[in-house]
């Protein structure tokens, strides 16, 4: 293959692309923990549950003041909902994404599998717009409810009041700066952080639970209120129900679960084709974080619910975004209510941490692959600036409000979850599995319920959605245009037999016919050579062949395997299957040429037709204006004349 050549890059350029060539190569995929641990060196599950629990435990900084707002005395039994959810729902979903998806792909990849062309394509642009909205939120909803400690802290209001905006964003900037310099995941910080923020929060859950059993009335006022408002039990968990999905949020970190996947270390056994040991240690992080999780979900909105004034939970409330920092510091006094505001400010940044990071696997995962990103799109740099950026609009447009970002963010966690569960009742239906079909679909029915009526109750949350949706798309679509010179072939492979025509070929002039295929009868190939003679007023019939076949014109990169045969006892044909004409026919020129040291010819002739349309036609389905595209993808791939095949057109 020919490749441009370019200046020297800058100091800054190349800086900023660092690692840029490596990208992709093999399928492969990129980001800051793109590659799995060595075999059998990855980590305990528990640890690597930890590196999950940054973005899951963390939402207890502001989960159970969310819950509050949203459900008012409700709470623990909104949240008791909740968990039922959790356990019955979401880990039963995600347990079978790990056996489906054993290499971190995640929902989105077994959806994918199922589509193909260019629907399959734009279904997953939708979803990855849901996801970003999840991730991105999660940066700005944790560096908000981090600044809210940080602003509320007895020792530091008077100093940081209305300071929230600014912090919001130096933390976010802070996050990328730390991107920018390079970061690698260490699940050894992860565990330390998880391990004192869970531990804090047992001291503030079991002493706000001996307040509540010690004061006996706060129980009963609150019985009383509850059962006043709301008559009786069924009532209650009627209205639960419909107040549930203002608290999804606490469904996060499933994704992120899956995709730590190839961190786990599993069995020495294990192969990358049965990982079976992987699988079966990260059903037990699954489990273990959904149990864990549960327990603390429903302890912290029961303590909080019964020890709070309500109005404390409203906005600019000394409780609002921080419901446990408030109850650390009322009840166990100044100091440790600080460690408990540095420990959640920690983790609540390093969850962000990671939703970067997922951000930084999951774009160049699909977009690269799609032909739908420029080449500075698989460097981790320049995506991490776009990423920083889009981080400072968000929390300005929602002015580093926690919860205002609620709903954007449970409409993110809500369409994923119930892509996973849609996913996993189709891999049941396929796999025969009727009972667990029907008990998936069930979970399907319930969270497309939880999304719809999130959407219904807070649109903000897909209005934002679908702006990183369009926003995608758009990108996307002007990239795959300004790409679509691009020699998209990664390697091309010849068969014996085609090898053989091409070393026959080279000891005289290598001169190809693209034809199209059609009956593939005697008579075609005959009328072809006649009319390329005509045509371009050359003698003789010493000529190759070449058809391609296209698959998949929504594909933008893949290998090319060139097979030779003899048709009716004399015409030599190369066959290629690609999801361009254009580019097959660019890419084998360039290999003949680079193979043999000759320089080939391929004669075509003149697509009838507007050159407009036909453009189009070659833009979406991979055929069209067959030769000048041939020669502006030959161009681009190699800048010397002299060495560039030649195209000819009749």
């Amino acid at each position: 293959m020919a490749t441009t050549e370019h200046p020297p890059p800058s100091r800054l350029r190349s800086w900023m692309l660092e690692g840029l060539s490596d990208m992709g190569k093999g399928g492969g995929h990129v980001g800051p923990h793109a590659e799995p641990e060595p075999p059998h060196r990855g980590q305990p599950w528990y640890r690597v549950m930890c590196l999950t629990g940054v973005d899951y435990f963390s939402t207890l900084g502001y989960q159970p003041g969310i819950a509050a707002l949203a459900a008012g005395l409700l709470s623990p039994v909104a949240t008791i909902v909740l968990v039922l959810v959790t356990l019955v729902g979401a880990l039963p979903v995600y347990r079978r994404v790990a056996e489906e998806s054993p290499h971190g792909e995640g929902s989105i990849a077994m959806l994918e599998r199922l589509l193909s062309f260019w629907q399959g394509k734009l279904f997953v642009l939708t979803l990855l717009g849901f996801a970003a909205t999840d991730f991105l939120i999660t940066i700005t909803l944790s560096a908000a409810d981090a600044s809210t400690h940080l602003v509320e802290n007895p020792h530091l209001t008077g100093t940081l009041h209305n300071q929230q905006m600014l912090i919001t964003l130096v933390l976010v900037a802070l996050l990328g700066a730390v991107f920018l310099k390079g970061f690698l995941e260490a699940v050894g910080v992860a565990v330390a952080l998880v391990g004192v923020y869970l531990a804090l929060n047992v001291v503030v859950v079991i002493v706000g639970l001996w307040h509540v059993i010690t004061a006996g009335h706060v129980v009963a006022d609150w019985s009383s209120a509850l059962t006043a408002e709301h008559g009786n039990v069924f009532a209650m968990v009627g209205v639960a129900l419909l107040v549930f999905p203002k608290l999804a949020l606490g469904l996060s970190g499933f994704e992120t679960g899956v995709a730590v996947m190839p961190h786990v270390k599993g069995d020495p056994g294990d192969t990358e084709e049965r990982p079976s040991g992987r699988i079966r240690d990260t059903k037990k992080l699954l489990t273990t974080a959904a149990l864990i999780m549960s327990v603390f979900l429903i302890a912290t909105s029961f303590i909080t619910t019964l020890l709070i004034p309500a109005k404390d939970f409203e906005s600019g409330g000394p409780a609002n975004g921080r419901a446990l920092a408030y109850l650390a510091h009322q009840y166990l006094g100044g100091a440790f209510g600080t460690v408990y505001d540095v420990s959640t400010i920690a983790i609540l940044w390093f969850a962000g941490a990671s939703a970067m990071a997922g951000l930084l696997n999951l774009m160049p995962r699909y977009l690269p692959r799609y032909g739908m990103a420029p080449h500075w799109a698989r460097a981790v740099r320049p995506m991490v600036i776009v990423f920083t950026l889009i981080g400072f609009l968000v929390t300005w447009i929602f002015d580093a409000d926690v919860d205002a970002q609620g709903g954007a963010y449970a409409t993110g966690v809500l369409v994923l979850i119930s892509s996973a569960a849609i996913a996993v009742t189709i891999a049941a239906r396929k796999a025969g599995q009727r009972g667990w079909t029907i008990g998936f679909a069930v979970i399907s029915a319930v969270f497309l319920y939880v999304t719809v009526a999130n959407v219904i109750e807070r649109p903000d949350g897909v209005k934002i959605g679908a702006c990183f949706i369009a926003g995608i798309i758009l990108v996307s679509l002007l990239s795959r245009l300004a790409r679509a010179f691009e020699l998209r072939v990664t390697s091309v492979h010849l068969d014996a037999m085609a090898e053989r025509f091409i070393r026959d070929i080279a000891s005289r002039k290598i001169r190809f016919i693209a034809n199209e295929p059609d009956q593939r009868d005697r008579a075609e190939y005959r009328e072809k050579i006649e009319q390329i003679r005509a045509d371009n007023d050359i003698p003789g019939e010493d000529f190759v062949f070449v058809e391609v076949t296209v698959l998949d014109p929504s594909e933008f990169e893949a290998s090319l395997t060139v097979r030779g045969e003899v048709l009716h006892g004399r015409y030599r044909v190369l066959t290629l299957e690609s999801s361009s004409i254009p580019n097959a026919l660019a890419a084998l020129l360039l290999h003949v040429r680079d193979l043999t040291g000759c320089t080939p010819h391929m004669y075509f002739e003149w697509t009838e037709g507007s050159p407009f349309h036909n453009f189009l036609r070659f833009f979406l389905f991979g055929q069209g204006e067959v030769a000048p595209v041939t020669r502006e993808v030959l161009r681009e791939a190699e800048p010397d004349r002299a060495r560039r095949p030649r195209v000819h057109t009749g």
